[in-house]
């Protein structure tokens, strides 16, 4: 007779789970099993823990719909002592929870390898859905920073990037972000996590620290006078830009002060372009190259490598050749490039590195979730992310590490600033965390992990926001495999804004979808944004290419405003490539609106 699970399970004190959950979550590939299972080999970590480092004592299994073990809890015990047979060890079924999914026992002292031999061997039966690991919950997820509760950007629900949720599974250790900026000023806040960087500004007028390139990106300040930048041009004092973006990427968190870095188990390698009235294509183009592992003449080689880059920086006019090829040549070398949109409200095809491509362009929110009023637009935009707009507020900027000097360094500090530079780092996070938790990901299958997880913008979007707002942790999700989330594909969208009159036709809004082959999927993701002060007068349709259509919501008592939400439809039945509508019909008097945008994930 097997010994209650109860009394042979380990404890963990409260203590130790506080501090396994504070603790940066272990990125390392899980060893192989003993028996040198490959299957098991490719078993993120991140399925086989119940806390950063803390192996899983149960395991989640979901089993799909026709399987006997989906109904039949003798046949889920028969499959879990199979399980437990073929992998050695002491697998047993403990009850059903209320979605169906069975919970699985492990038994005790297995190491993380242990655990993954038994994930391995579900995953491998095809009559499995998902399996996930039990993982421990505590009241103290939330980060200790002192000023974490001024970070809207990161959790608030209506306009946040739902970040948190996501350290469960990553924090973005292992990975280097390469910040190509004003360098770096010293805080302490962010010096556990700043790495080896350079200074790239060549022309000592731009660089204003006495000389040229050298080894040491400490930004001096990027303060002028009147006039030095070009005739009429203002002073400005210095803006430790570069320290501000470096904060949101990887504050150091937990630490009991300041605010929390979206991949704080990350490292930052402040690379210096610009400086005194900005920066040159030259020495970008040279940061990115160095950034992702090529060389450059006279520049010792980089020992931080990193798998995302930056930059939060741009011009007038086209995406130069020169430009391109060294956004190809780093993300052929495997490293994600994260650019911002601009903040001229404008086109972003007109303003450079964000029209380029083999980059993730970010417009900026604000934070109620609309396009903020200074960001670009357009179809070369990606996708979404916080930047705030301080002229609401200043609270509803993006808070993040600064320094007090208005010319030189002086006091570090915190501030809020707004701007699509501010939206960038909250991308190039994400990315971080995505390359921690699985680091065989390509920078195409992250910027389309990002894109097929977004949600549709809260707000409204005139001109193109990209595929809506960025979810981290939905996103961390679906890479991982541990529950929810869309795995990387396709998504398509039109954010072209139509009126919905009142009590009146129904208008469509199409979407064209190529390149995919086959039937649509069984779980389309259909996310909707519409204004409107009574949305219980909507009736809303999708429409697939051969006309039929998939009521996505009927009309009713619904007296609240607006319908942004994802909806999941099981279009398997229905061509993928074609026109696919979606028709909106007011079907009472009173109330207008306003279809804002629309996306297929497929």
């Amino acid at each position: 007779m097997r010994t209650s699970p109860a009394l042979r399970r380990k404890l963990i004190s409260v203590a130790a789970l506080s501090a396994a959950l504070l603790t940066a979550a272990s990125t390392a590939s899980v060893s192989a099993a003993p028996d040198g299972d490959p299957q098991a080999a490719a078993v993120p970590a991140a399925q086989t823990e119940a806390a950063p480092g803390a192996p899983a004592e149960r395991l989640i299994v979901g089993y799909k719909p026709d399987a006997a073990e989906a109904k039949s809890n003798p046949a889920a015990e028969a499959d879990a002592a199979a399980k437990g047979e073929e992998t050695g060890e002491d697998v047993d079924f403990q009850r059903r929870l209320g979605t169906g999914a069975a919970l699985v026992d492990l038994g005790e002292n297995l190491s993380s390898a242990d655990v993954a031999d038994v994930v391995a061997e579900y995953r491998a039966d095809p009559q499995v859905a998902y399996v996930v690991p039990d993982r421990l919950n505590t009241p103290k997820a939330d980060p200790n920073d002192t000023e974490y509760a001024k970070q809207w950007d990161l959790f608030e629900p209506a306009a946040g990037m739902n970040v948190p949720a996501a350290w469960n599974t990553a924090t973005g250790a292992g990975v280097t972000v390469a910040v190509i900026d004003t360098g770096y000023v010293a805080h302490s806040d962010l010096a556990a996590n700043i790495v080896g960087g350079y200074d790239f500004i060549a022309d000592t007028a731009v660089s204003v620290d006495g000389d040229g390139r050298d080894s040491n990106p400490a930004d001096p300040g990027d303060w002028y006078n009147a006039n030095d930048c070009g005739s009429g041009v203002p002073a400005s004092n210095s803006s430790w830009h570069g320290t501000h973006v470096a904060g949101t990427i990887a504050a150091v968190t937990n630490n009991g002060k300041g605010i929390a870095g979206i991949a704080h188990g990350a490292k930052i390698s402040p690379l210096r372009v610009l400086g005194k009235c900005g920066g040159y294509d030259s020495d970008i183009i040279d940061a990115i190259t160095w950034a992702s592992g090529g060389t450059v003449s006279g520049v010792p080689a980089n020992s931080n490598v990193a798998k995302v880059i930056n930059m939060s920086l741009g011009g007038d006019g086209a995406c130069t050749s020169a430009t391109q090829t060294a956004i190809n040549n780093a993300v052929n070398r495997g490293t994600t490039v994260v650019v911002a949109a601009g903040n001229e409200n404008d086109n972003v095809a007109n303003h450079s590195p964000g029209n380029c491509n083999n980059v993730i362009s970010v417009a900026a929110t604000s934070r109620t979730g609309a396009r903020a009023s200074y960001s670009n637009f357009g179809s070369l935009v990606d996708i979404s992310a916080p930047g705030g707009q301080t002229s609401t507020g200043t609270a509803n900027g993006i808070l993040s590490t600064l320094n007090s000097g208005t010319k030189t360094p002086s006091g570090e500090n915190y501030a809020y600033y707004q701007g699509t530079s501010m939206a960038t780092p909250h991308i190039a996070g994400l990315a971080a965390l995505l390359k921690s938790a699985k680091s065989s990901l390509t920078p195409a299958q992250i910027e389309s992990a990002i894109k097929a997880n977004a949600r549709a913008l809260p707000g409204a979007c005139s001109g193109g926001c990209g595929a809506g707002l960025a979810d981290a942790a939905k996103t961390v999700a679906a890479v991982t495999g541990t529950g929810g989330g869309t795995t990387p594909g396709a998504t398509f969208s039109n954010t072209t804004a139509v009126a919905v009159p009142d009590n009146g036709a129904a208008i469509e809004s199409a979407i064209a979808v190529t390149g995919r082959t086959g039937n649509a999927p069984a779980s389309l993701q259909v996310g909707v944004n519409i204004t409107h002060t009574y949305r219980g007068d909507l009736v809303i349709d999708l429409v697939a290419p051969d006309g039929t259509a998939y009521r996505l919501k009927a009309s009713g008592s619904d007296s609240a405003d607006d319908v942004v939400t994802t909806y999941s439809v099981n279009a398997s039945s229905e061509v993928a490539n074609g026109t696919w509508k979606l028709r909106v019909q007011d079907v009472a008097a009173q109330d207008t609106g306003r279809l804002n945008s629309w996306q297929l994930a497929f």
